[in-house]
């Protein structure tokens, strides 16, 4: 009598959690395809060499402890494929990666990323308003990092808040390099010494525009590397869950203090500015059936140069031209397109207004 075979399933994925032990082998027991984003802090593997001092004989508080050395870039790419290939297997289809590093490492990383089958999408560089000076004056500051952006695959639909990182920007479409400063002064974790909690601590600000891009209120978002939690405390407040894996229990204590501290944000607060095309489709015919706009009614562009009038069946007409919104628009400027939505305009209590005005209205409405 032949023993039925047992599967070994990985337990339910629990969310808002710190996990205890090693990233790969937490990862491994975790259920495939159940993480919406990853942002990964790996070890730099920075290779020093001796102590740093500064010019007074001070010592530089750098990163030397054990989770950042490895015996060879051999050791350290392996570690880098096996994460990786954990990371890739937890992302949903639709799922994407950032992934931080320096020059230390990033172009080790970058390649193995594509090897795993990511697609990179961007590199964004984190450009420091305040970077710790090169104390033997033997190279240039550094000054930045690189973050590297990636989906899971090349046919992934991944999430990119455009409209929402370009209002953040103050209506410019969002760049991709990013000035912000080191977390200092309040910000900064301390240990019981008054040391840093963490020598690579990342600054809550740069954690708030990632997760602000690519990904949504309700998201699952993971970090392998979680440190002293600042993944965990801004997907928190923005209403993401988090889960942080974390085999040093120092930083697991001081994290877990500091998202108790965390208050979540409410439903309203948390919303961004929809992306264009998530919008739901209003056709300028549907202002006509309303009555928000008459047959027969002129329309002017902006400067009052151009006009048309309202047919009873949503299209346009002028002088030499007949058709959509979009099209008459083109047709009265000798330009090759136009967005009606903006360039026509209509008189509201003496002051032109883009028909823009009434497609949002209703766009409201339909999402009540």
């Amino acid at each position: 009598m032949s023993r039925a075979k047992t599967t070994v399933r990985p337990a339910p994925l629990k969310t808002d959690v710190i996990l205890e032990g090693d990233c790969i082998e937490v990862m491994r027991s975790m259920p495939a395809e159940s993480v919406d984003l990853i942002f990964a802090d790996p070890p730099y593997n920075l290779q020093l060499k001796g102590t740093l001092h500064r010019p007074d004989n001070s010592r530089v508080d750098a990163v030397d402890d054990d989770w950042d050395r490895f015996s060879s870039f051999a050791a350290y790419d392996a570690f880098t494929r096996d994460w990786l290939i954990e990371a890739r297997r937890l992302l949903k289809p639709d799922g994407a990666i950032w992934v931080i590093g320096s020059y230390h490492n990033v172009f080790r990383l970058g390649a193995t990323i594509q090897d795993a089958g990511f697609w990179i999408l961007n590199d964004v560089v984190w450009r420091k308003t305040n970077p710790m000076p090169n104390f033997r004056g033997k190279r240039l500051t550094n000054a930045h990092e690189t973050l590297i952006w990636a989906a899971k695959s090349d046919r992934s639909k991944y999430t990119f808040n455009y409209e929402a990182m370009k209002a953040l920007n103050e209506g410019v479409q969002m760049r991709s390099d990013w000035t912000i400063p080191l977390c200092t002064g309040g910000e900064r974790l301390k240990n019981a010494d008054g040391g840093k909690a963490h020598p690579t601590q990342k600054p809550e600000a740069l954690l708030h525009r990632v997760l602000l891009s690519s990904t949504n209120p309700g998201d699952v978002v993971l970090d392998p590397f979680f440190g002293t939690g600042t993944t965990g405390a801004v997907a928190k407040r923005l209403d993401r869950r988090y889960i942080g894996i974390e085999r040093e229990a120092e930083y697991r204590a001081v994290a877990e203090k500091r998202i108790r501290g965390v208050r979540r944000l409410d439903k309203d607060s948390v919303q961004v500015t929809p992306r264009k095309r998530a919008e739901p489709r209003v056709a300028f015919g549907q202002l006509v059936e309303r009555g928000l706009l008459s047959p027969g009614e002129t329309l002017i562009s902006e400067n009052g140069r151009h006009s048309a009038k309202v047919r009873a069946d949503g299209t346009l007409i002028s002088s030499d031209a007949r058709g959509s919104i979009h099209q008459v628009g083109a047709a009265v400027q000798g330009a090759p397109s136009c967005n009606g939505w903006t360039f026509w305009h209509f008189k509201k209590d003496g002051v032109a207004v883009p028909i823009d005005y009434w497609r949002q209205q209703i766009r409201s409405e339909m999402t009540v």
